[in-house]
Protein backbone atom coordinates (compact mmCIF):
# COMPACT_ATOMS: atom_id res chain seq x y z
CA UNK A 1 0.00 0.00 0.00
CA UNK A 2 1.59 3.50 -1.13
CA UNK A 3 1.81 6.10 1.74
CA UNK A 4 -0.56 8.24 -0.32
CA UNK A 5 -2.83 8.25 -3.12
CA UNK A 6 -3.35 12.15 -4.58
CA UNK A 7 -6.65 12.80 -6.81
CA UNK A 8 -6.50 15.63 -9.17
CA UNK A 9 -10.06 16.54 -10.89
CA UNK A 10 -8.89 17.89 -14.31
CA UNK A 11 -11.02 19.43 -17.40
CA UNK A 12 -10.00 21.44 -20.19
CA UNK A 13 -6.56 22.37 -17.97
CA UNK A 14 -3.55 21.52 -20.67
CA UNK A 15 -1.43 24.44 -19.44
CA UNK A 16 -1.44 23.77 -15.68
CA UNK A 17 -0.90 19.75 -16.11
CA UNK A 18 2.79 20.16 -16.37
CA UNK A 19 3.58 22.50 -14.19
CA UNK A 20 1.09 20.74 -11.42
CA UNK A 21 3.39 17.72 -12.33
CA UNK A 22 6.95 18.99 -11.28
CA UNK A 23 5.48 20.65 -7.95
CA UNK A 24 3.67 17.46 -7.20
CA UNK A 25 7.09 15.37 -7.56
CA UNK A 26 9.39 18.37 -5.48
CA UNK A 27 6.43 18.39 -2.74
CA UNK A 28 6.67 14.65 -2.01
CA UNK A 29 9.80 13.34 -2.83
CA UNK A 30 9.73 12.19 0.80
CA UNK A 31 6.51 10.34 0.06
CA UNK A 32 5.80 6.84 -1.17
CA UNK A 33 2.90 8.30 -3.40
CA UNK A 34 0.65 7.75 -6.31
CA UNK A 35 -1.36 10.38 -8.18
CA UNK A 36 -4.08 10.30 -9.54
CA UNK A 37 -5.54 12.42 -12.62
CA UNK A 38 -9.18 12.13 -13.20
CA UNK A 39 -9.95 13.58 -16.57
CA UNK A 40 -13.59 14.59 -16.78
CA UNK A 41 -13.75 14.52 -20.20
CA UNK A 42 -11.79 17.14 -21.59
CA UNK A 43 -12.18 18.67 -25.10
CA UNK A 44 -8.34 19.87 -25.74
CA UNK A 45 -5.33 18.41 -24.67
CA UNK A 46 -5.32 17.60 -21.15
CA UNK A 47 -4.89 14.03 -21.70
CA UNK A 48 -2.11 14.24 -23.87
CA UNK A 49 -0.13 16.51 -21.44
CA UNK A 50 -1.09 13.77 -18.05
CA UNK A 51 0.32 11.18 -20.65
CA UNK A 52 3.58 13.18 -21.24
CA UNK A 53 4.48 12.99 -17.86
CA UNK A 54 5.99 9.41 -18.18
CA UNK A 55 6.23 8.78 -14.62
CA UNK A 56 5.00 5.46 -12.93
CA UNK A 57 3.49 7.26 -10.26
CA UNK A 58 1.48 9.52 -12.04
CA UNK A 59 -2.15 7.50 -13.28
CA UNK A 60 -4.77 8.90 -15.77
CA UNK A 61 -8.61 7.91 -15.52
CA UNK A 62 -10.30 8.75 -18.25
CA UNK A 63 -14.19 9.47 -17.96
CA UNK A 64 -16.00 8.98 -21.30
CA UNK A 65 -17.99 12.35 -20.67
CA UNK A 66 -18.08 15.04 -18.45
CA UNK A 67 -19.72 13.68 -15.44
CA UNK A 68 -18.96 16.62 -13.42
CA UNK A 69 -16.57 17.46 -10.40
CA UNK A 70 -18.21 15.04 -7.42
CA UNK A 71 -18.21 11.97 -9.88
CA UNK A 72 -14.88 12.48 -10.76
CA UNK A 73 -13.71 12.95 -7.31
CA UNK A 74 -15.82 9.91 -6.61
CA UNK A 75 -13.87 7.64 -8.95
CA UNK A 76 -10.81 8.83 -8.40
CA UNK A 77 -11.51 8.00 -4.84
CA UNK A 78 -12.75 4.87 -5.50
CA UNK A 79 -9.00 3.77 -7.61
CA UNK A 80 -6.70 5.27 -4.55
CA UNK A 81 -5.56 2.31 -2.61
CA UNK A 82 -3.06 4.68 0.04
CA UNK A 83 -3.34 5.22 3.18
CA UNK A 84 -4.04 8.60 3.31
CA UNK A 85 -5.94 10.22 0.32
CA UNK A 86 -5.67 13.54 -0.06
CA UNK A 87 -8.01 16.13 -2.80
CA UNK A 88 -6.36 18.70 -5.06
CA UNK A 89 -7.97 20.81 -7.57
CA UNK A 90 -5.54 20.98 -11.37
CA UNK A 91 -6.41 24.41 -11.77
CA UNK A 92 -2.57 25.31 -9.53
CA UNK A 93 -4.65 27.40 -7.02
CA UNK A 94 -4.10 24.86 -4.54
CA UNK A 95 -0.43 24.39 -3.02
CA UNK A 96 0.65 20.70 -3.16
CA UNK A 97 3.90 21.83 -0.57
CA UNK A 98 1.04 22.07 2.03
CA UNK A 99 0.56 17.99 1.74
CA UNK A 100 3.12 16.36 3.81
CA UNK A 101 2.12 19.04 6.33
CA UNK A 102 -1.33 18.03 6.26
CA UNK A 103 -0.90 14.44 5.82
CA UNK A 104 1.88 14.76 8.75
CA UNK A 105 -0.91 16.29 11.20
CA UNK A 106 -3.62 13.31 9.92
CA UNK A 107 -1.47 10.83 11.16
CA UNK A 108 -0.02 12.31 14.33
CA UNK A 109 -3.30 13.64 15.99
CA UNK A 110 -5.28 10.93 14.28
CA UNK A 111 -7.49 12.83 12.47
CA UNK A 112 -9.82 11.48 9.58
CA UNK A 113 -9.95 14.60 7.64
CA UNK A 114 -7.41 17.57 7.41
CA UNK A 115 -9.34 20.37 5.17
CA UNK A 116 -7.16 22.92 3.88
CA UNK A 117 -8.52 26.70 4.64
CA UNK A 118 -8.10 29.52 2.01
CA UNK A 119 -6.18 32.48 4.12
CA UNK A 120 -5.58 34.25 2.18
CA UNK A 121 -7.66 33.40 -0.93
CA UNK A 122 -6.53 34.69 -4.39
CA UNK A 123 -10.41 34.86 -6.14
CA UNK A 124 -12.33 38.01 -7.11
CA UNK A 125 -14.47 39.13 -4.39
CA UNK A 126 -17.80 39.47 -6.17
CA UNK A 127 -18.00 36.05 -8.02
CA UNK A 128 -16.21 34.18 -5.61
CA UNK A 129 -15.74 35.26 -2.41
CA UNK A 130 -18.67 36.72 -0.56
CA UNK A 131 -21.23 33.53 -2.92
CA UNK A 132 -18.73 31.52 -0.73
CA UNK A 133 -18.87 32.94 2.21
CA UNK A 134 -22.52 33.29 2.70
CA UNK A 135 -22.64 29.58 1.25
CA UNK A 136 -20.23 28.18 4.05
CA UNK A 137 -22.10 30.33 6.83
CA UNK A 138 -25.53 28.53 5.55
CA UNK A 139 -23.98 25.07 5.39
CA UNK A 140 -22.38 25.52 8.84
CA UNK A 141 -26.04 26.13 10.53
CA UNK A 142 -27.55 23.87 8.62
CA UNK A 143 -25.42 20.99 9.15
CA UNK A 144 -23.84 21.97 12.36
CA UNK A 145 -20.25 21.12 10.65
CA UNK A 146 -18.10 23.95 12.29
CA UNK A 147 -15.52 24.12 8.45
CA UNK A 148 -14.41 27.86 7.97
CA UNK A 149 -13.62 26.63 3.94
CA UNK A 150 -15.94 23.84 3.13
CA UNK A 151 -15.16 25.05 -0.68
CA UNK A 152 -11.38 24.04 -0.95
CA UNK A 153 -10.82 21.19 -2.70
CA UNK A 154 -7.63 20.48 -0.38
CA UNK A 155 -8.10 18.02 1.99
CA UNK A 156 -6.12 14.74 3.34
CA UNK A 157 -8.04 12.03 4.83
CA UNK A 158 -7.72 8.42 6.36
CA UNK A 159 -8.33 5.26 3.32
CA UNK A 160 -11.10 4.04 5.90
CA UNK A 161 -12.91 7.43 6.11
CA UNK A 162 -13.22 8.83 2.53
CA UNK A 163 -13.80 5.25 1.55
CA UNK A 164 -17.34 5.06 3.95
CA UNK A 165 -18.89 7.31 2.18
CA UNK A 166 -20.41 7.74 -1.71
CA UNK A 167 -20.27 11.26 -3.60
CA UNK A 168 -23.46 11.79 -5.71
CA UNK A 169 -24.56 15.03 -7.59
CA UNK A 170 -22.64 17.66 -6.91
CA UNK A 171 -22.20 16.82 -2.95
CA UNK A 172 -18.66 17.36 -3.15
CA UNK A 173 -19.24 20.82 -1.07
CA UNK A 174 -20.61 18.52 1.55
CA UNK A 175 -17.77 16.13 2.00
CA UNK A 176 -17.12 17.01 5.81
CA UNK A 177 -20.73 16.52 6.65
CA UNK A 178 -21.27 13.28 4.95
CA UNK A 179 -18.00 12.25 6.64
CA UNK A 180 -19.84 12.92 9.88
CA UNK A 181 -23.56 11.42 8.98
CA UNK A 182 -21.28 7.96 8.15
CA UNK A 183 -19.71 8.80 12.37
CA UNK A 184 -16.58 10.40 11.68
CA UNK A 185 -15.97 12.95 14.41
CA UNK A 186 -12.01 13.47 13.85
CA UNK A 187 -12.41 16.45 11.54
CA UNK A 188 -10.16 19.15 11.90
CA UNK A 189 -8.97 22.20 9.59
CA UNK A 190 -5.44 24.29 8.70
CA UNK A 191 -4.91 27.40 6.93
CA UNK A 192 -3.39 26.45 3.62
CA UNK A 193 -1.76 28.57 0.42
CA UNK A 194 -3.97 29.76 -2.32
CA UNK A 195 -2.80 31.27 -4.95
CA UNK A 196 -4.53 32.82 -8.16
CA UNK A 197 -5.35 31.31 -11.53
CA UNK A 198 -2.61 31.53 -14.17
CA UNK A 199 -3.97 29.53 -16.73
CA UNK A 200 -6.91 28.25 -18.36
CA UNK A 201 -10.58 29.56 -17.50
CA UNK A 202 -12.48 29.55 -14.01
CA UNK A 203 -15.28 26.43 -14.05
CA UNK A 204 -17.60 28.62 -11.37
CA UNK A 205 -20.21 30.45 -11.93
CA UNK A 206 -23.22 31.96 -9.93
CA UNK A 207 -25.33 29.74 -11.59
CA UNK A 208 -24.11 26.93 -8.68
CA UNK A 209 -26.02 29.23 -5.72
CA UNK A 210 -29.22 27.10 -6.55
CA UNK A 211 -27.76 23.76 -6.63
CA UNK A 212 -25.90 24.86 -3.63
CA UNK A 213 -28.82 25.26 -1.46
CA UNK A 214 -30.68 22.43 -3.29
CA UNK A 215 -28.18 19.79 -2.10
CA UNK A 216 -27.72 21.80 1.19
CA UNK A 217 -31.52 20.85 1.80
CA UNK A 218 -30.99 17.16 1.02
CA UNK A 219 -28.25 17.53 3.33
CA UNK A 220 -30.66 18.79 6.20
CA UNK A 221 -32.99 15.99 5.58
CA UNK A 222 -30.28 13.26 5.38
CA UNK A 223 -28.48 14.69 8.87
CA UNK A 224 -31.83 14.89 10.31
CA UNK A 225 -34.53 12.00 8.83
CA UNK A 226 -32.02 9.34 6.67
CA UNK A 227 -32.84 6.64 9.47
CA UNK A 228 -36.40 8.25 10.06
CA UNK A 229 -38.38 9.57 7.23
CA UNK A 230 -41.52 8.64 8.33
CA UNK A 231 -40.86 11.70 11.18
CA UNK A 232 -40.65 14.34 8.29
CA UNK A 233 -43.50 13.11 5.89
CA UNK A 234 -45.52 11.49 8.46
CA UNK A 235 -45.70 15.05 10.58
CA UNK A 236 -46.56 17.19 7.57
CA UNK A 237 -49.47 15.16 6.55
CA UNK A 238 -50.69 14.17 9.98
CA UNK A 239 -50.96 17.87 10.38
CA UNK A 240 -52.33 19.20 6.78
CA UNK A 241 -54.75 15.54 6.61
CA UNK A 242 -56.31 17.18 10.04
CA UNK A 243 -56.70 20.42 9.22
CA UNK A 244 -58.31 19.75 6.06
CA UNK A 245 -60.31 17.33 8.10
CA UNK A 246 -61.68 20.01 10.16
CA UNK A 247 -61.97 22.29 7.15
CA UNK A 248 -64.44 19.92 5.89
CA UNK A 249 -65.89 19.16 9.19
CA UNK A 250 -66.42 23.11 9.45
CA UNK A 251 -67.97 22.84 5.95
CA UNK A 252 -70.43 20.19 6.64
CA UNK A 253 -71.60 21.61 9.66
CA UNK A 254 -72.58 24.90 7.49
CA UNK A 255 -74.60 22.59 5.16
CA UNK A 256 -76.07 21.19 7.50
CA UNK A 257 -77.91 24.14 8.75
CA UNK A 258 -78.57 25.28 4.99
CA UNK A 259 -75.92 27.43 3.97
CA UNK A 260 -74.79 26.93 0.69
CA UNK A 261 -70.89 25.94 0.66
CA UNK A 262 -70.37 24.75 -3.23
CA UNK A 263 -67.81 27.02 -4.91
CA UNK A 264 -66.10 28.35 -1.84
CA UNK A 265 -62.73 28.19 -2.24
CA UNK A 266 -62.27 26.68 1.80
CA UNK A 267 -63.74 23.78 -0.04
CA UNK A 268 -61.11 23.18 -2.21
CA UNK A 269 -58.76 24.08 0.28
CA UNK A 270 -60.15 21.52 2.46
CA UNK A 271 -60.33 19.09 -0.16
CA UNK A 272 -56.25 19.24 -1.00
CA UNK A 273 -55.36 19.33 2.37
CA UNK A 274 -56.74 16.14 2.99
CA UNK A 275 -55.25 14.67 -0.52
CA UNK A 276 -52.40 16.24 0.46
CA UNK A 277 -51.82 14.63 4.01
CA UNK A 278 -52.26 11.35 2.60
CA UNK A 279 -49.78 11.85 -0.34
CA UNK A 280 -47.28 12.63 2.11
CA UNK A 281 -47.92 10.25 4.79
CA UNK A 282 -47.70 7.75 1.77
CA UNK A 283 -44.68 9.11 0.68
CA UNK A 284 -43.09 8.55 4.60
CA UNK A 285 -44.07 5.02 4.21
CA UNK A 286 -42.16 4.28 1.10
CA UNK A 287 -39.52 5.91 2.33
CA UNK A 288 -39.09 3.79 4.99
CA UNK A 289 -39.53 1.30 2.89
CA UNK A 290 -36.40 2.35 0.74
CA UNK A 291 -34.69 3.10 3.52
CA UNK A 292 -34.75 -0.38 5.25
CA UNK A 293 -33.96 -1.54 1.52
CA UNK A 294 -30.80 0.55 1.01
CA UNK A 295 -29.30 -1.02 4.33
CA UNK A 296 -30.71 -4.39 4.29
CA UNK A 297 -29.98 -4.52 0.31
CA UNK A 298 -26.29 -3.66 0.93
CA UNK A 299 -25.63 -5.25 4.41
CA UNK A 300 -25.27 -1.82 5.67
CA UNK A 301 -25.75 -1.19 9.43
CA UNK A 302 -27.64 2.12 10.81
CA UNK A 303 -24.80 2.87 13.29
CA UNK A 304 -21.10 2.57 12.93
CA UNK A 305 -18.82 1.20 15.74
CA UNK A 306 -15.95 2.99 17.46
CA UNK A 307 -14.35 -0.13 19.07
CA UNK A 308 -14.95 -3.04 21.17
CA UNK A 309 -12.70 -4.55 23.77
CA UNK A 310 -12.86 -6.67 26.86
CA UNK A 311 -13.48 -4.65 30.17
CA UNK A 312 -9.96 -5.89 31.46
CA UNK A 313 -8.27 -4.18 28.61
CA UNK A 314 -9.12 -0.85 29.32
Amino acid sequence: MKQLSLVICVYNEELNIKPLSVQIKAALKDIDFEAIFVDDGSTDRTREEIKAINDERFFLLELKKNYGQSSALQAGIDAASGEYVALIDGDLQNDPADIPMMMKMAKDESWDMVAGVRANRKDGAFLRKIPSKIANYLIREATGIRMKDLGCTLKVFTNESIKSIHIYGELHRFIPALLALEGSTKLTQVDVNHRAREFGKSKYNLSRTTRVFSDLILMVFLKKYMQRPMHFFGGIGIVTLGLGFLINFYLLMLKIFGHDIWGKPILILGMILVMGGIQFITIGIMAEILMRTYYEGQDKKPYRVKKIKPTNEY
